[in-house]
């Protein structure tokens, strides 16, 4: 599978990302403007970025894994997967993070879909069903994109002792705006799971690829065999640094998302427009067979959500991210018009 990202509009609102709609923390942009000439001259020295992710995250030395974006975490945790392994398979639960299927396609896993129940119901049942001993990787988000919805914590820990010898990756993408973490105890009792983290969301670094990967140190040891030496350039190291001693600025957007999302669930129940409740910075509804009239209308006046239709489970759907308040004002605005003068 080839995973191309949707088209990028050069101006406009950008509510179909799941980015930071506010930009970065200014003590980024302060952090970058300080490097110096030698400091692109000379290869980094990620002990002390990695030092500061251990002490945000909460974890001992050794358990975290700095990565060019998330997506590199995920791309070397399917490696390693298959990794001397004959018909070794990825299972991917959907509706899911294309990625997913684009990483086990690169690493020549075979991929095995398990399609959502009904209403998005996490399938325990199925997955476990599905993991037999060739199923050497699953990846999970959790809270779920395009659904916002959490993962009950007892499954993935009923995955991770009945599976053991599978390679668990849960995606918390979105754990800032969900307030929960796998990170912690069951991490030590489990060796076979691991927790990808990115900084692209909450903290606004989309464009500098960072992410991490935690885990006890015997789970990341396979796979940082498999990484480059100097994955993450200097500008994302002290943009990274100066992010995760923002906490206030964190804590701010955080904030303004739930109220986002507050605006959206009051537009969805006013209008009888089927939503579901998200931990994540996006909502997922449902607007029938005209969401994609919908999404190219907004596009018209510069305003762009996500058409999710083609995902399984989601016919008839969007994705808007909820960031800033007024963005998400502006949006429900234009939707609203689209809306009456689609009834009218």
């Amino acid at each position: 599978m080839t995973y191309s990202a949707p088209s990028v509009p050069a101006a406009g609102l950008r509510l179909h990302f799941n980015e930071n709609t506010g930009g970065c923390s200014p003590a980024v942009l302060a952090a970058l403007r300080s490097i110096a000439p030698t400091d692109t001259a000379f290869y980094p020295d990620y002990a002390p970025v990695t030092s500061a992710a251990e002490r945000y995250f909460g974890v001992p030395a050794g358990w975290v894994q700095l990565t060019n974006g998330l997506d590199e975490g995920l791309h070397v945790a399917a490696q390693a997967a298959g990794r001397g392994r004959a018909n070794a398979a990825a299972i991917i639960v959907e509706p899911a993070f294309e990625m997913y299927a684009a990483c086990a396609d690169a690493a020549g896993l075979r991929e095995i879909h398990i399609a959502p129940d009904a209403d998005f119901a996490f399938p325990l049942r199925q997955v476990l069903d599905a993991a037999t001993p060739d199923v050497r990787l699953i990846n999970l988000t959790d809270p779920n994109n395009p659904t916002g919805l959490a993962i009950p914590a007892d499954a993935i820990e009923g995955l991770a002792t009945l599976r053991p010898g599978t390679l668990l990756l849960v995606d918390e993408a979105y754990a800032e705006f969900s307030g929960r973490t796998l990170v912690g105890p069951l991490l030590e009792r489990y060796r076979n799971v691991l927790v990808g983290r990115t900084f692209a969301k909450a903290h606004g670094l989309a464009a500098l690829r960072v992410g991490a990967l935690i885990a006890h140190p015997d789970a990341l040891a396979p796979l940082r065999r498999l990484l480059p030496p100097y994955s993450l350039n200097i500008c994302a190291v002290r943009a990274l640094e100066a992010a995760m001693g923002d906490r206030a600025y964190l804590d701010a957007y955080v904030a303004q998302a739930g109220a986002s999302k507050q605006l959206l669930y009051d537009f969805c129940s006013a209008r009888g427009i089927r939503y579901w409740p998200s931990q994540a910075n996006f909502v997922l509804l449902r607007l029938g067979p005209d969401a994609g009239v919908v999404t190219a209308a907004l596009a018209a006046r510069g305003i762009y959500i996500r058409d999710k239709s083609s995902a399984p489970g989601c016919e008839g759907c969007v994705r808007i991210t909820a960031g800033v308040v007024e963005h998400t004002r502006a949006c429900l605005a234009a939707l609203e018009d689209i809306l009456a003068s689609r009834s009218r």
